[in-house]
């Protein structure tokens, strides 16, 4: 793999489904390829993995744990996931993800809302709201946001009809939000329109490609120098496409 020489060190947080991304620092530095031995590579994802285990020890919850301490398990349990990872930032883990919404269901225990998703995401939307506004506030007090890239992704969109024989959605590859917040990103700025109907992406279009290589470019990585040998070739991220949303940035 071509890298640049030193990375940026902007902690990343994902989340899917609510995919949330957390990467910790900002800005290129240098732009050098090389490649990384994988013995290198195995010792600092080792080092990161075990990075304080003690961050797993949550008996100092805060408070959008606190106040929702009687209700389900499962609401608690992804409210505890939030505080780990900030704990994780903190403590020097330059990649993060959390996902919300593990299980092949038809949407009964994840957003795949092929059949019922009012009823559904009425359950969902309750587990992941509270806690990832929490996480976020959490990591602005600290004064981590400012270092720290928070991507909010998902795998594609739903329909603006229902899916035929449900009151659920099919996919819809067409038209759907993902968010950026903390380093480097421009807040309160909202980039894109769909149509009128929510089928279709109509004004600043960003495709896939572009939200990788926008990533990339916060992360201090040119998304057209990073590259891996597959099959003979030397292949990137972005394959040959993707440009960086400029107007979202600072």
């Amino acid at each position: 793999m071509n890298v640049p020489s030193k990375l940026s060190s902007t902690p990343l947080l994902i989340s899917l489904f609510a995919a949330l991304f957390l990467s910790a620092s900002l800005a290129a530095q240098s732009k050098v390829p090389l490649h990384p031995q994988p013995s290198r590579i195995t010792a600092e994802a080792w080092r990161t993995a075990r990075q304080d285990i003690r961050s797993a020890d949550l008996e100092s919850k805060i408070d959008y744990l606190l106040d929702r301490a009687e209700i389900e398990d499962i609401i608690t349990t992804y409210a505890e996931n939030c505080i780990l990872a900030r704990r994780l930032v903190e403590r020097g883990v330059r990649f993060v993800q959390l996902f919300n919404g593990a299980y092949a269901s038809m949407g009964r225990l994840n957003w795949d809302g092929h059949g019922a998703m009012k009823e559904q995401y009425d359950i969902h939307g309750e587990i992941l709201d509270q806690p990832v506004a929490g996480l976020l506030k959490d990591l602005k007090q600290r004064g981590l946001l400012k270092d720290t890239l928070v991507v909010f992704a998902t795998e594609f969109g739903r329909m603006p009809m229902f899916q035929m024989g449900t009151q659920g959605r099919d996919h819809n590859p067409h038209g759907f939000t993902g968010w950026l917040a903390g380093a480097g990103v421009k807040p309160g700025t909202s980039y894109g329109r769909t149509d009128e109907f929510g089928f279709k992406a109509v004004e600043d279009v960003a495709t896939p490609h572009d939200f990788h290589a926008t990533i990339l470019h916060l992360l201090g990585l040119d998304h057209e120098r990073l590259t891996y040998y597959h099959n003979g070739i030397e292949r990137r991220l972005t394959n040959v496409h993707g440009h960086v949303i400029k107007d979202i940035l600072t």
